[in-house]
Order: structure tokens, then C-alpha cells, then sequence
């Protein structure tokens, strides 16, 4: 497929954010994309509105606080994903379609059933949760991630293992969290299965507390895939740092650096994948 003809659908409902500049991004690098409201694609829209899930190629849903994150961050969204497109994102995935959750994005994938992804494409509940930071509040700053996978994941196939990445954490709900009794078991299996992505690191490249781990989050995960590694939930923006210039360093930067930042390489490492894939 060509990079032209890739259609990228950033969906949205009432509290979501960033849905502008994610859209743009991908335009930026080539894709087609378009904002895409929940109603256009359970049919509760105009006509000449309405969208079907396979009318795009990967699905994003960004950040924000979708329905006022009521419940829990992600769940009112989860639950009307699931109860009027459910079969629809099942068959997606299944597809091999890439599907790309950004902090309440990823917040609702787990919510969803759909993350941690050890007990199939989408599970009756989930296998996680994120819960409220550990410093009990909203926490805005950048955080350093180092690359966990070897490569199975469509959207981190630009970089190398070990490489570090600075995207913007922006987030009241972002410790991931499994049941305790299965716990250390959980994370052998993810660990075993490539689908720990990210992990949070210090300025060094080492795992470290607060702030370095801005939410206290498990083993200091920020990002997981599923098993085929398709389906993508990332806590910190990868948006916020797409430019050079949205780094807090780029005042630093010189002259010669590379006009784009490291979030770049998540829209181009999966906009890869689907040109080789399909």
C-alpha cells in the first residue's frame, strides 16, 4: 500500500484531546487521517457522516478526558466501544490493523479488555488498570522511555532496542496496575511476549522513582503492545514531542539537529508497517 492512500482515523467523543494535532501529524508524514466522532461509526449520524471501522486503516485514540474520565479514566468510552463496535475492533485487530492509544487512549484499551492482551484480542474484563499516580495528583512533565521491544511492534520499528526517547507524560491515571495473586506471573508473561514497549527511565537510562516514573506505575511500564503486536497504548504524548521545538530542551538544540523530535517515530514507524504489510 502506498503511504498516500493509508487512511488514518483519530477518534474522538465529548473530553477528548490532542485529536487536532494527531491528524495533523499524520498528514505531515503522508497518511490520509480525519477526526472521527464515536456516532459516525455506530451509524447515530447524518448519513453523509457516517463512517464504517473499515474504512481505515489504523485507528488512534488520543488523548484527554473522554466523558470526564467518570468511573475511571477510559471506562465510559471503553464501554461504548465495546457494547456498539465491539465485534467491529475485534475483527480490526484480528486484521492485523494497527489500532494507536495515547494516555486516555491507552487508558481505555486497557479498560476495553482489549491491554493488556494475554487472554485474547478482547477480554469479557480487563486484565489491568490505571489508577490515580502515586503522587495523587495531575502530573505534566517529560519523561524519558526506553525502548523494551525487539522489533515486534508496528510502531516503534524505526528505533532500536534500548534507544531513549523523550515523550510528554500528562496524567492524573497512569499507574498500571494487575491483580496482586497473578501479578509476578503478568509480567513474565509480557516480558516473555515482547509486549512491555517502554519502560520509564532517569536522565542516565536506569530505572528510577519519582519523577523520573511520574505515576509510580508497575515495574515502570509506559507502554504495552498485544501479542502480534499491532495494537499500540503508550501513556506519555508522543504528539507533544513530534517537532524539535516541542522539546523543553530546544533552546539547547543545534543548529544542525533534526527539525522533528522523537515522537516522530512512532507515527512513521507505523505508517512503515502498514505500507509493508498491506
Amino acid at each position: 500500500m502506498k503511504r498516500s492512500d493509508i487512511r488514518v482515523g483519530v477518534l474522538l467523543i465529548e473530553g477528548t484531546n490532542c485529536e487536532d494535532e494527531s491528524v495533523a501529524f499524520f498528514r505531515h508524514v503522508g497518511a490520509q487521517a480525519e477526526k472521527v466522532h464515536l456516532k459516525q461509526l455506530t451509524g447515530d449520524a447524518p448519513a453523509e457522516l457516517q463512517r464504517k471501522l473499515d474504512d481505515f486503516d489504523i485507528l488512534m485514540i488520543p488523548g484527554g478526558f473522554a466523558a470526564g474520565d467518570y468511573v475511571r479514566a477510559g471506562a465510559i468510552f471503553a464501554a461504548r466501544l465495546r457494547s456498539r463496535l465491539g465485534e467491529d475492533l475485534v475483527e480490526f485487530i484480528e486484521a492485523g490493523k494497527p489500532v494507536f492509544g495515547v494516555c486516555n487512549g491507552f487508558q481505555v484499551l486497557v479498560e476495553a479488555g482489549i491491554l493488556p492482551g494475554l487472554g485474547g484480542t478482547m477480554t469479557e474484563a480487563p486484565e489491568a488498570v490505571l489508577a490515580t499516580n502515586d503522587s495523587g495528583h495531575y502530573e505534566c512533565r517529560p519523561s524519558y522511555l526506553r525502548l523494551e521491544n525487539a522489533g515486534s511492534c508496528a510502531f516503534t520499528k524505526t528505533l532500536k532496542r534500548g534507544q531513549v526517547v523523550t515523550f510528554i507524560s500528562a496524567h492524573a491515571e497512569g499507574k498500571l496496575l494487575f491483580p496482586r495473586e497473578r501479578q509476578a506471573r503478568i509480567l513474565k508473561e509480557l516480558a516473555e511476549n515482547g509486549q512491555i514497549v517502554f519502560r520509564f527511565v532517569d536522565d542516565r537510562g536506569k530505572p528510577g522513582a519519582y519523577p523520573w516514573n511520574p505515576s509510580g506505575t508497575t515495574d515502570g511500564i509506559a507502554a504495552l503492545s498485544n501479542r502480534d503486536g499491532n495494537v499500540f497504548g503508550v501513556q506519555p504524548h508522543p504528539e507533544r514531542c513530534f517537532f524539535r521545538h516541542l522539546h523543553p530542551d530546544w533552546t539547547r538544540a543545534k543548529p544542525s539537529a533534526s527539525v522533528y523530535g522523537d515522537g516522530k517515530a512512532i507515527f512513521e514507524g507505523v505508517l512503515d508497517y502498514v505500507e509493508r504489510k498491506f
